[in-house]
């Protein structure tokens, strides 16, 4: 996946800052973080190995991306991805998808379709084997790709964090009865429709896709999974 970049500032991953960034940030996307916990920097940092300094500066760029409070001279505090917030990214999803997909019918090179096929026959191995953990990252891995093949920036970047703020979701959802299977069908779909470049129907594919996520994360009962 391509670096993303957060409000007003650029995302280093691989500075020190960065890397304590995406570790705290993934500890709160993947629930090991409980809503309203407050992040301790001293504790945060003797974990990490680090100084509180960056950890701070690691908090500062979480509270502008909204899954962190800092109140003045009380401290910082976890702000999880609510229920409301799951429908909204889906919604938004559905449109910035098949919008995605559509540049990508026009933008997308020879070598990033024949990995978006590797991809896509993993994922059919592993659909076989009902391997949900790699169907998962196979499944993160398809979209990254056509993301990338869009030609746009920060579509890319939207859709990156769009994908991460749900990955608790997605993670259930693909392991719910049949959907895994489903899913693979559709990315094929997807797939064959941006290699015959036929924008109009790799979009209504790409939207159907999360509109048939979405009814899979009703029946299984979003308030359970967060």
């Amino acid at each position: 996946m391509g670096d993303r970049q957060s409000p007003g500032e650029n995302r280093d991953k691989y500075s020190l800052r960065g890397r304590v960034y995406e570790s705290i940030r993934e500890d709160i996307l993947s629930g090991r973080y409980q809503q309203h916990m407050e992040l301790k920097e001293t504790a945060i940092g003797a974990e990490l190995g680090v100084s509180r300094t960056p950890v701070r500066e690691a908090l500062r760029q979480l509270e502008l991306e909204g899954l962190v409070d800092i109140i003045p001279n009380r401290g910082a505090y976890v702000n999880m991805i609510t229920a409301k917030d799951v429908n909204d990214i889906y919604i938004i999803r559905s449109m910035l998808e098949g919008l995605c997909t559509r540049w990508a019918t026009e933008y997308i090179t020879e070598e990033q379709l024949e990995d978006l096929e590797e991809t896509l026959c993993l994922s059919e191995y592993h659909t076989k084997k009902d391997n949900y953990e790699k169907l998962y990252e196979l499944d993160s891995l398809f979209h990254e790709q056509l993301y990338r093949a869009s030609n746009s920036r920060i579509l890319n970047h939207v859709l990156s964090d769009f994908h991460d703020y749900v990955k608790r979701v997605r993670k259930v959802t693909i392991a719910y009865q049949g959907r895994s299977v489903k899913s693979t069908e559709e990315h094929r779909a997807i797939f064959e429709a941006v290699r015959a470049r036929n924008a109009e129907m790799a979009e209504e594919l790409a939207k159907e896709h999360v509109k048939h996520t979405m009814e899979c994360i009703q029946v299984c009962g979003l308030e359970k999974i967060l």
